[in-house]
């Protein structure tokens, strides 16, 4: 099923301008998914995300399936309506939760083994539950089950590594019966023979779409560039790519020109519980003494909503109090931002200007 239209390749990058159609209607990429783990992007509404312009958002296969569990949800009328969101969303595979969890001894042909985060009782994940998982819960592209090693490993390690998670990825396919959108994971650590192997027997399987994993795991940002780079050069022009976990600024700019598509990150929500703010000059933590008399707002050429109503010294102050409100004002803000990153990138790579863009943008970013 053909979900992406690419619209425009930028002359002197891998940029694409494309859009993916989901649920009757055509969303813009490259693009910003926020993260909603529990099945809630937290401290927001679903109206306070949309008004932020997110399209997809995600949810984790492993926390729901812990709490309060597939069945739950399904008898509920699916994510969607569970968290009473109508707009596209995505589950992770549960893998990445999975392999912080295990041992390397953990991990066997069938699956993993490992213990719950909640209560410590023994599970096992499989490829198979894994598409059983995703299909209750009901997102409209949901990942295949692969494993993602750390950083670094040895080449004979990630070379098994990719083997297995390329046989997990046809089992899952297999079985899969929905006509929820299966994406299969590019692995392959830093090696780039591996990554290419990886990426083409992918291809043969026919996923609608491919996501690079295995990237911020611990490597440094040159290391990571190239992985993404030593994936999508294998990857089909057709289909949508999704980097897993990624939402530093610079890193969406730098992979952007490497040729994906989407993003996702807990970052924007994370570092706002710990009174954080992304700005075009770099982080600013409004919990500084220096805040608390300036009234104006965290960026005036903002438009989020935080942006229009709110000053950097009352924010301060509802940090300083320790209330809730703190968390989903700089939530609100650091979504808009990556979004309307996300939005600007789109611009110059339709003016052939993304890699002055993203000068300008390091410049101002890193001062």
């Amino acid at each position: 099923m053909d979900i992406y239209t690419l619209i425009k390749n930028e002359k002197d990058t891998g940029a694409r301008l494309g859009k993916i159609k989901l649920r009757g209607k055509e969303y813009d990429t490259p693009m910003f998914m926020p993260v909603g783990t529990q099945a809630t992007v937290k401290g927001l509404t679903p109206e306070m995300v949309k008004e932020c312009g997110s399209a997809i958002i995600l949810a984790n296969t492993y926390h729901l399936w812990e709490r309060p569990g597939e069945d739950i949800v399904y008898k509920a009328g699916g994510l969607h309506k569970f968290m009473n969101y109508d707009g596209p969303m995505l589950t992770d595979s549960g893998g990445f939760q999975v392999f912080s969890l295990a041992k390397p001894k953990d991990i066997t042909e069938e699956g993993v083994h490992f213990k719950s985060t909640i209560d410590g009782k023994k599970l096992f994940l499989s490829p198979e539950k894994s598409i059983e998982i995703q299909e209750k819960l009901g997102a409209d592209i949901i990942i295949s089950f692969d494993e993602c090693p750390g950083y670094p490993s040895t080449y004979e390690y990630m070379k098994n590594s990719v083997e297995r998670t390329l046989r997990w990825a046809k089992r899952g396919k297999d079985v899969h019966k929905t006509d929820q959108l299966l994406f299969g994971v590019v692995q392959g650590g830093e090696y780039p023979d591996l990554r290419k192997y990886s990426a083409e027997e992918l291809v043969k399987l026919d996923f609608p779409g491919y996501t690079i994993g295995g990237t911020s795991v611990g490597e440094g940002k040159d290391v990571m560039y190239k992985m993404i780079t030593d994936a999508t050069t294998y990857l089909p022009t057709n289909k949508p790519r999704y980097l897993m976990g990624v939402g530093d600024p610079i890193d969406i700019i730098e992979g952007v020109i490497r040729g994906i598509d989407m993003f996702d990150c807990v970052l924007p929500t994370r570092i706002a519980r710990h009174g954080n703010a992304f700005t075009h000059h770099g982080k600013m933590n409004l919990k500084n003494a220096k805040y608390k008399e300036d009234f104006n707002h965290i960026e005036e050429e903002c438009d989020c909503y935080t942006c229009k109503h709110y000053s950097r010294a009352y924010i301060r102050h509802l940090l300083m109090c320790d209330e809730m409100l703190a968390g989903t004002l700089l939530s609100i803000h650091n979504i808009r931002f990556l979004i309307k990153l996300t939005e600007d990138i789109r611009k110059n790579i339709e003016t052939d200007t993304l890699l002055k863009f993203r000068d300008n943008f390091i410049k101002e970013y890193r001062k």
